[in-house]
């Protein structure tokens, strides 16, 4: 453990943002540096969640110990993603309970785990950021963020400390998008109900852009927007706090229609 005053934090990548959207690794890199924090980012592999819910315990649990065993030296980890923080530090001491080889080392890593809005709000004591973002936002509260690890007031504070923002509040804003990792995939139809939903309360709040704190729930979100031809944006919160809006909105191009 490093007992300087500057707390040496492991950057949790995740697949997601490493693979399509790499900008919310460097703002989530720019933001914590600016915090006070010196930033490591050591190969990663998966957090294990996919198969972990597909309830393959075998793979996750070997997932589990390599990323465990990658950020041992760090002083916290932190993820730009409620999804993957949640996997990290509500999941791994249950899947090492009663493994005398590995369950103190899972849950000494658990309790070092945050996700990226709830560390700089709670431990690193950020109040405010060095940002100006002039448009009209309404926030998602992602699933695993808001229900496992509790986080909603912590990135609209952050949020709020930003110059000419206007933060509104969308009806259902707690409310599932629909993406939930292979829910998605597994009931299309299902789970294009629930972003339909996600996306009316949307343009209801009158907002320009949306923001949270998960990828997958912003592809989700992105995808329908963009089937439609909608203007509106969607974004990752760090983004918008780093100042670092020059990347495109997150989107994904229309399906050419079938002949």
């Amino acid at each position: 453990m490093n007992t300087s005053a500057t707390p040496r934090v492991g950057l949790f990548v995740t697949c997601l943002v490493d693979l399509l959207r790499p900008s919310i690794g460097w703002a989530a890199v720019r933001l914590l540096e600016d915090a006070g924090c010196t930033v490591e980012v050591p190969p990663q592999t998966c957090c294990g969640q996919p198969a972990y819910n597909s309830g393959d315990r075998n793979l996750a649990k070997d997932l589990a110990r390599q990323a465990i065993d990658t950020f041992a030296s760090c002083d916290y980890v932190v993820a730009p993603s409620g999804s993957c923080a949640g996997m990290l530090a509500k999941q791994y001491p249950g899947l090492f309970a009663g493994d005398p080889a590995f369950a103190g080392k899972a849950n000494a890593f658990a309790a070092k785990v945050y996700e990226l809005g709830q560390f700089l709000s709670d431990v690193m004591k950020v109040k405010a950021v060095n940002a100006r973002f002039a448009r009209r936002v309404t926030y998602h509260d992602a699933c695993s963020g808001l229900r496992e690890l509790g986080i909603a007031k912590e990135p609209r504070k952050l949020l709020k400390s930003v110059a000419g923002i206007e933060l509104v509040e969308m009806a259902g804003c707690d409310r599932c998008c629909g993406f939930g990792g292979t829910f998605a995939v597994k009931y299309g139809e299902i789970s294009t109900a629930i972003a339909d939903e996600k996306i009316a309360n949307l343009k209801a709040c009158g907002a320009s852009v949306l923001l949270a704190g998960d990828l997958g729930c912003l592809m989700q979100i992105a995808g329908r927007l963009s089937r439609e031809g909608s203007g509106i944006e969607v974004r990752h919160f760090a983004e918008v706090l780093a100042g670092m809006t020059d990347e495109p909105a997150i989107c994904r191009p229309k399906r050419t229609p079938r002949p």
